[in-house]
Formats: structure tokens, sequence, C-alpha cells
């Protein structure tokens, strides 16, 4: 797994959770979650989602480590490259 296939499987999740976001209009480096205005029950179900699909953990410590788009994608592409 690399991190375009990551990307896309984020960009997936994200559109299941919030079927407005266009994912084109994202900003990779602004706070992901004021640009598609996810409460924090969302965020927790998008996390969890991810974690199901990419088969990644992602403990509750590191999830404010998560804030954009490339941050979420670096995580999980090194954490699944650690796995």
């Amino acid at each position: 797994m690399n991190a375009t296939v990551i990307r896309a499987v984020v960009l997936s999740t994200l559109r299941e959770i919030a079927p407005e976001v266009d994912p084109g209009s994202l900003r990779a480096d602004r706070p992901l979650r004021r640009q598609v205005d996810l409460d924090s029950m969302d965020w927790l179900n998008f996390l969890l989602a991810l974690h199901a699909k990419l088969k990644v953990e992602i403990p509750e410590s590191d999830y404010a480590r998560l804030v954009t788009l490339d941050d979420v994608v670096s995580y999980l592409d090194e954490a699944a490259q650690r796995q």
C-alpha cells in the first residue's frame, strides 16, 4: 500500500461520512475537519472507518496529530509500513 492508495481510501471514506464533500475542493494543508464541517462523532466515525478499511491502528492518543489531509495520509502510510 502506498500514499496514493491511502489518499484514495481516505477520500472515499470521507465521502461516506460526508457525502456532500467535493474531494477536489479540499486543501491538503488545511484543517480537514473545518473544511468539511465534521463534528466530533463524525470525525470518530471517519477514523474508525479508516481503521477498518486499512487495518491500521489509530490510538486515541494520536488523534490530535491528524489535522490536515496530508497529516492523515502520512500517519496512515507510516503506520501501514510499521505493520
